[in-house]
């Protein structure tokens, strides 16, 4: 099991705080793949830049995938430019992978035969697992919900993290759903700004 499959399953949960983006959450998702990296001794982080060692690929498939695609060649990528690119779409991949596994099930979000469906964790031991973290408050992965705005109830205190390295990914994985966010809200306006012009004084 990695960071990022149990970041999937909190953000996705049965009572989610809100509801979060796929492309939040897909960015977080290349953030937690590369702490788990960064823990199998795969890649180091010199400064804001990705640097590759020569450890084995990990066992997890997912996780394989993300080493693969990593630069290994200088110059190093930079850590906010691999969550962007390892990012598209992960969400999706995560959810495909746990579908497949039964670890995801699909619900209807109502009582009528066509109500919209819905995914939820499936009662595995990977769920357990998951929910086991983050009722411990594991310092990595309430860092890594906290930047898609889910924190544990009652608790204001920002997790803390004792790794240089982790901090770094997590505050740029935070940078960058902010950038996200950010470019939203000038869809949002600039969308706004041109039906108002197609409407007429």
């Amino acid at each position: 099991m990695t960071t990022a499959k149990d970041l999937f399953i909190i953000a996705i949960g049965p009572t989610p705080q809100h509801a979060v983006g796929q492309g939040d959450l897909s960015l977080a998702l290349a953030g937690a793949e590369l702490v788990d990296l960064i823990d199998a001794g795969v890649v180091s982080v010199d400064e804001d830049h990705i640097v590759a060692a020569g450890s084995s690929a990990p066992d997890d498939r997912l996780l394989a995938e993300a080493a693969a695609q990593l630069v290994r060649q200088p110059p190093h990528e930079r850590v906010e430019d691999w969550l962007w690119r390892r990012g598209r779409d992960l969400s999706a991949a995560y959810q495909a992978d746990l579908e497949g596994s039964g670890d995801l099930t699909s619900k209807r979000s109502g009582r009528l035969p066509f109500s919209p469906l819905r995914v939820e964790p499936a009662d595995t031991p990977v769920h357990r697992r998951a929910a086991d973290r983050w009722q411990q408050q594991e310092p990595v992965l309430t860092a890594l919900a906290s930047v898609l705005g889910i924190s544990h109830e009652g608790s204001d205190d920002e997790p803390g993290l004792d790794d240089d390295a982790v901090t770094a990914v997590v505050a740029a994985a935070h940078d960058a759903v902010m950038e996200l966010e950010a470019a939203r809200q000038r869809r949002t306006i600039e969308n706004a700004t041109f039906a108002n012009i197609w409407r007429g004084p």
